[in-house]
């Protein structure tokens, strides 16, 4: 470790990105000092600045704090991870085109900075991993001659919620030893005193678990959004009949695009894991999936699309989101453009070029779709046919 350099409690790595940067931030508002490790340079440069490289809420606020305190800060320097007693591994575990999981995201990260690492240290799996990934993560530190403590802690925050989530959610600690458990339980009760302790393969497929359970949850109910639809019932009128002081449906969802970085992805993960033996999990793929096709061939019925232009409205995965990664919003322009006379898009959210303001799609569109749930959109003024699954109008979901 060169002179100049100062040893830190915890190294982020991957610390700009929308799971590592709240964490880092919370970490630091406790009072430890933490470095953000990011190849991402200009999200480095941002962060250094004071500025979120995405939008959440609380963040910036305590990342200002935690800069003028002295107590974060971010770099490009592979370096810096061996200044942290606590090394904390948050990159994207991605499946491949042909949906099967990348074991390597993890090993590659720590590849790219394993030269600094050094005796000692506790390295935590924050990541999303296929089951046997810190396992083999082990027996990687373990070939290049450390003794290093290793957990995996993953992370469980929905975007735009992480700077309250990271303080009231309990927080699932995994480690093969005591001491590593120990260790690893240590850190995180610096944000919650909730610590629920597991094998590393227990906590690997409860994770996996938790969000292919959401994931098939938004699958039934778009499955029962179909029928009742094919019937040219309302299924909002039938969901709050059902859940309706109810508590055994009250967590029935409304109908919607199942998307974004994760919900698929580890659905997929998990099926690979049980060696392509997942009915439940392939089915929800097909009808989530599915939705984009399933809305366009409604709207073929009932319209002339040929003859129509139609505007999205919200391209992010998820309502009140700037992140469009995954989007079915997407799925659902790519039809569109070979159905309709144009397409049109806008999202108050996501910043692109190719999106129009909201008020130049209202005025030039003949149908209207609204793909991403903002709450902007629950209060559209507007006498065009509307489609609207989610329900955020009131004014049904029929389509």
């Amino acid at each position: 470790m060169a002179a100049a350099e100062t040893a830190v409690d915890v190294c982020v790595v991957g610390g700009c990105g929308r799971v590592g940067l709240p964490l880092g931030i919370a970490l630091a508002s406790r009072g430890l000092s933490v470095v953000l490790y990011d190849i991402d340079a200009a999200a480095v440069e941002l962060v250094n600045a004071g500025r979120l490289p995405f939008a959440e809420t609380g963040a910036g606020e305590a990342l200002t704090a935690a800069l003028a305190a002295g107590r974060l800060r971010a770099t490009t320097a592979a370096s810096s991870v061996g200044l942290a007693d606590a090394l904390v591994v948050v990159v994207g575990t991605p499946v491949d085109e042909h949906l099967n999981p990348d074991l390597g995201a993890v090993p590659r990260a720590l590849e790219r900075c394993a030269e600094h690492l050094h005796d000692g240290q506790l390295v935590v799996l924050r990541s999303t991993v296929y089951p046997g990934v810190t396992a083999l993560t082990e027996k990687l530190l373990t070939s290049k001659g450390l003794a290093v403590d290793v957990a995996f802690c993953p992370e469980r925050i929905a975007e735009g919620r992480a700077m309250t989530e990271l303080f009231t959610l309990p927080q699932i600690v995994a480690a093969r030893t005591p001491g590593a458990l120990a260790r690893a339980g240590r850190l995180f009760r610096h944000l919650t005193d909730t610590i629920v302790e597991l094998e590393p393969e227990e906590a690997e497929l409860a994770k996996l678990f938790t969000n292919t359970w959401r994931y098939i949850k938004f699958a039934t109910a778009n499955q029962f959004w179909m029928m009742a639809n094919d019937f040219g019932l309302d299924f909002a009128r039938i969901r709050h009949a059902v859940a309706h002081e109810y508590p055994r449906a009250a967590d029935l969802p409304m109908p919607g695009f199942a998307a974004g970085p994760c919900l698929l992805k580890d659905t997929m993960q998990l099926a690979a894991f049980n060696r392509n033996n997942f009915v439940l999990g392939h089915s929800a793929m097909l009808i989530n999936e599915g939705l984009p096709l399933y809305l366009v061939s409604r709207l073929e019925d009932r319209f002339d699309l040929a003859e129509l232009t139609v505007g999205i409205l919200g391209m992010a995965f998820k309502g009140g989101s700037d992140d469009p990664r995954d989007s079915l919003a997407y799925k659902l322009r790519k039809i569109l453009t070979l159905k309709a006379r144009e397409t049109l898009c806008t999202d108050p959210y996501v910043a692109d070029d190719r999106f129009l303001p909201l008020d130049d799609v209202l005025k030039r569109a003949d149908l209207l779709v609204i793909a991403a749930p903002h709450p902007d959109y629950g209060r559209l003024d507007t006498d065009k046919p509307l489609v609207d699954m989610w329900g955020l109008t009131g004014r049904g979901v029929r389509v």
